[in-house]
């Protein structure tokens, strides 16, 4: 008799099992908008992880573009009008 467990079943070394994992990939598939619009669901967990990265560059790209344009707009911005009152307030 076989001791040997399905690999889907057995965990891996960090404690998930295969099923786990590829349960993860695919909910992280879902959150990448290059891969969400992809109608195959044959996506390797490779190319999800490799988008993912690229969109958090991309995102981290776009924070730091935001952060500066507030920046200018506040330096431009008289401290004292109403304009500078909504910007304090979404800062917040």
């Amino acid at each position: 008799m076989s001791t040997r467990r399905s690999s889907s079943a057995a965990p891996t070394s960090a404690g998930m099992t295969d099923a786990q994992i590829t349960d993860l990939v695919s909910k992280l598939q879902q959150l990448i908008p290059q891969l969400r619009s992809t109608h195959s669901d044959k996506v390797s967990a490779a190319k999800v992880l490799q988008e993912t990265c690229t969109y958090i560059k991309t995102l981290h790209r776009e924070v730091d573009d935001l952060s500066d344009r507030l920046s200018q707009l506040l330096a431009n911005t008289d401290s004292n009008t109403a304009q500078a009152a909504i910007i304090r307030s979404l800062l917040m």
